[in-house]
């Protein structure tokens, strides 16, 4: 399922957002501001909200699934059990196994348009799980790419490049125990390259992300 793409890009303190279909339809609006700020990725259910994780509210993991605490570090291929919640009226536990962070071409990046020149596009692929059996069906899960060291890559993406990296949502049948899907976060850098996935979704994770690195 593939959603609409717009960039976020901090340079100099000023925040450049660019609004346009994935299949680079030639419709771009760009708005510059004063400060910088984040957009919630896109969702192709128009009643959905972005979503968020509370641990101290989502369904308990089953017995011998210990929920990954904030700033646990993975290697790419393990599998990490959160606590995931979903607008309003959808939570769980999931298990995220990232299986790729592979690097793109600058060229992959023409839909967004000339902001993106100069970005070089980075798949963030990977598995999720139904771990504790709720019906998560149309939730739709990211993870943000980082550099190395942790840190930010200055460009925040919402939406995909379809043939390369699709931002898929969970399937209608996403309700049950060991049910999975598998999914891509784009992310992109201008500077160092991007090494790392981050889980930052809730309170306690957005301060104390879980990450997974080579």
């Amino acid at each position: 399922m593939t959603h609409k793409g717009r960039i976020v890009s901090a340079v100099a303190l000023t925040t450049l957002t660019l609004g346009l279909t994935a299949c680079n339809d030639g419709e771009d609006a760009a708005s510059a501001q004063d400060s910088p700020s984040a957009s919630a990725p896109a969702s192709s259910d128009p009643g959905s909200k972005s979503p968020s994780a509370d641990p101290s509210d989502d369904a308990a993991a089953p017995a011998g699934d210990d929920v990954a605490a904030p700033g646990t570090k993975f290697k790419i291929g393990d599998r990490a059990v959160l606590p995931f919640k979903y607008g309003t009226n959808k939570k769980g536990t999931v298990a995220v196994t990232v299986t790729a962070i592979e690097k793109g071409a600058e060229a992959d990046m023409a839909p967004f348009g000339d902001k993106a020149k100069g970005m070089t596009p980075y798949y963030i692929r990977m598995k999720v799980e139904n771990v504790g059996g709720t019906d998560l069906s149309y939730a739709s899960l990211r993870l943000r790419g980082k550099l190395a060291g942790g840190g930010p890559t200055g460009v925040i993406l919402v939406g995909d490049l379809p043939g390369k990296c699709d931002s898929e949502t969970a399937p209608r049948d996403f309700t049950t125990k060991g049910a999975s899907y598998e999914t891509c976060s784009l992310s992109a850098t201008k500077t160092d390259p991007i090494a790392v996935a981050s889980f930052e979704e809730g309170d306690a994770y957005s301060d104390s992300p879980v990450l997974w690195t080579n």
